[in-house]
């Protein structure tokens, strides 16, 4: 018997397995089928309480179960489930079937089971699959956004924000459209991405998640049939928007926000909003991925050893950066998939189609790749060590970048011809801190100013890159 890793279809589940542990049980399988059980028992708990079911609210003792199913669900009750699945041929009902079978069992006491007996045609009650199946997936992704991507993603932030402060005031040499530029920090460059990706998750966290509790069509239509006098569309906003863990005596819920105009299914917009907010975050980070790679180039950044590590099989002195190559690639990935998701979902023919299930079910792959990089680039970040001397060489021989501030000052004295000037002696030529100066001597400027000028060199031209950098 191979091994499933070895023999999985997909890297995430083969070769990356046990980086994704922490997603795996919210976003698989399971995981759907996990929030459908908490779906249907909260509906079911919900219905107890309200005064429309012909039986009782549920004694406590009956509630400690029905939620025991919720907090203690395995993969052995998945598999339970998948194995119902192969009779009924369909995922809901197969949930609907386990949950009676669960309230059925001979080793509970029998006051338990003649209570649960008189609530069992209760379960999946007036609900369509896509009731139970949106506020799932609504789930799904609440658990994954709060419990492993913004962790992730604000652990690369903080990763940044430590070498911002640790880089502040070493200064670098700034290239625009690949050319010597005013300097900065390298601890400014950190900020700025730091400052993106802060903006960026806030843009997650904010997207409210949708779920719809309306019947086939959105409607209410069988909900109405059982009993028209019931405030239907009050219940569901209730069930959906309550806290899925209530303070003792309040009504249980779901926690998401409610969505009230619905067809057959939620529209998807919500998502496609969360999954555009995803790749924007990823955006940024193959946009840091691709610079450190490049400061790497430079020399600008030395990377740790670890022993045993082979960074080429034939050329024995390479330390690849390979971690950020990696991320490059699998944000990439995600952002392919994430990109489809928010094109494709909301588009659903007439009241409901079916091309949108298989897609959600990829939900997990889209983010996995999203997080399999959030590790990537930690780790990678975690190995760079600054390298003084090269950013200071390439510093010192990029005098040529002090002709903006030459320039400034005479303009701020009325200098004219100023830029041109300027542009005469630097411009496509190669510039020495000597050539500067007896420029600077000519000049018809106050001594001050030329003495201020005659003191700044390329690596003391930073602006306010040192203070940006220490504020974040």
């Amino acid at each position: 018997m191979i091994d499933h890793a070895i023999s999985a279809l997909s890297p995430l589940d083969g070769r990356y397995a046990a980086k994704l542990a922490l997603l795996r049980p919210l976003m698989s399988e399971q995981g759907f089928m996990h929030r459908r059980v908490q779906v249907e028992i909260t509906w079911l708990i919900a219905l107890s309480d309200s005064g429309m079911a012909p039986f009782q609210p549920f004694s406590e003792n009956a509630r400690v179960f029905l939620r025991g199913l919720v907090s203690g669900f395995t993969a052995q009750d998945a598999l339970a489930i998948k194995e119902i699945e192969k009779t009924t041929n369909h995922d809901v009902k197969a949930v609907e079937y386990w949950l009676k079978a669960q309230c059925q069992q001979d080793t509970l006491d029998a006051a338990l089971t003649t209570e649960l007996a008189h609530a069992l045609e209760f379960i999946h009650f007036a609900c369509t699959s896509e009731d139970i199946n949106n506020t799932s997936h609504a789930l799904q992704l609440k658990a994954a956004r709060q419990q492993v991507l913004l962790p992730g993603l604000q652990a690369v932030a903080d990763t940044l924000r430590d070498m911002a402060h640790r880089y502040a005031d070493d200064a670098m040499l700034s290239r625009t459209h690949g050319q010597t530029a005013s300097p900065t920090t390298v601890g400014k460059e950190m900020a700025n991405v730091y400052m993106r990706l802060q903006t960026a998750m806030d843009r997650i966290a904010r997207v409210p998640l949708l779920a719809k509790m309306n019947g086939a069509v959105g409607n209410f239509n069988a909900h109405v049939s059982a009993r028209a006098d019931f405030d239907w569309e009050s219940f569901a906003k209730q069930v959906v928007e309550a806290p899925d863990n209530p303070a003792i005596g309040q009504p249980l819920g779901l926690g998401l926000t409610f969505q009230p105009y619905s067809i057959q299914i939620e529209p998807h917009d919500y998502m496609a909003e969360l999954f555009d907010a995803v790749a924007r975050s990823n955006t940024i980070l193959i946009d840091l991925s691709r610079d450190i790679w490049g400061y790497v180039s430079l020399g600008y950044f030395k990377q740790r050893l670890k022993a045993g590590e082979i960074g080429s099989s034939t050329m024995p002195h390479k330390v690849n950066p390979i971690d950020f190559e990696n991320a490059e690639g699998n944000l990439g990935l995600s952002n392919a998939l994430l990109r489809h998701l928010s094109e494709k979902l909301p588009i659903s023919r007439w009241q409901r189609d079916l091309s949108d299930s298989t897609v959600l079910r990829n939900m997990g792959v889209a983010l996995g790749y999203a997080v399999l990089a959030h590790q990537s680039l930690i780790q990678g970040l975690h190995k760079l060590e600054l390298n003084p001397a090269a950013l200071q060489a390439d510093l010192d021989n990029a005098w040529e970048v002090l002709a903006e501030p030459i320039q400034t000052v005479m303009r701020r004295h009325g200098v004219s011809g100023a830029y041109e000037l300027l542009k005469e002696v630097t411009r496509g030529q190669k510039v020495t801190r000597e050539d500067l100066h007896q420029l600077i001597h000519r000049l018809a400027i106050p001594d001050e100013d030329k003495k201020r000028l005659l003191a700044l060199t390329p690596a003391t031209y930073i602006g306010l890159a040192a203070s940006l950098a220490k504020r974040v």
